[in-house]
């Protein structure tokens, strides 16, 4: 147990005692405890292999890798379609944690032979990605934004397209296109 990583634990309301037995369950298969992105990752050899968050709804272990996994009883979930290679199990009681321990437990050793084994998931690139009508027409209509947002890392860029897709109605796609160009023009992502 890393003690910098205690705090999350303590500080979890809703999923405490859930998040307590998987953190219990990751440790004992040997992995290092560490805090990233302000919640606790487990690794190998200084590979990411999973790491528990909370969720509203939820508690989940998530694979970073998870795409690769055989997933044999079936409880691997993609958070969301852009998400590309993690996957998640989901609990909503410790209960579901005990009766499946020996499974998450096998799930993880998978997780560590496909970091050992050098296994990659193929990510899609930014051309694999659609790009919306709304931002298409600016992108024709001003060269010189064309020129910024080819400009920006493949990883910039991506966050763009994902964050001009996702609504449904192309009056908001269009106002989050208008509230970027600022930015974009810039040199900016869509974080900084």
């Amino acid at each position: 147990m890393n003690p910098k990583v205690d705090f999350y634990f303590d500080a979890s309301k809703k999923w405490q005692k859930e998040q307590e037995q998987l953190r219990s369950i990751v440790l004992d298969c040997q992995l290092t405890e560490e805090l990233k992105w302000g919640v606790p990752c487990y690794t190998f050899q200084g590979k990411n292999i999973v790491l528990i968050h909370e969720f509203k709804e939820y508690c989940a272990l998530l694979f970073f890798k998870g795409a690769l996994l055989n997933d044999t009883n079936e409880i691997l979930i993609q958070q969301s379609k852009n998400v590309q290679a993690a996957r998640q199990i989901r609990f909503t009681n410790l209960n579901e944690i005990i009766d499946q321990k020996a499974i998450l437990k096998a799930y993880i050793y998978e997780a560590i032979e496909v970091e050992k084994s050098g296994l990659q998931f193929k990510l899609k690139t930014t051309a694999d990605l659609a790009v919306c009508y709304e931002f298409q027409n600016k992108l024709d209509e001003i060269p010189i934004l064309k020129t910024a947002f080819t400009a920006l890392t493949p990883g910039r860029q991506r966050a763009y397209l994902l964050y001009f897709s996702t609504p449904k109605q192309s009056k908001t796609r269009d106002s989050r296109v208008e509230k970027c160009i600022p930015q974009i023009l810039s040199g900016k992502g869509l974080n900084d």
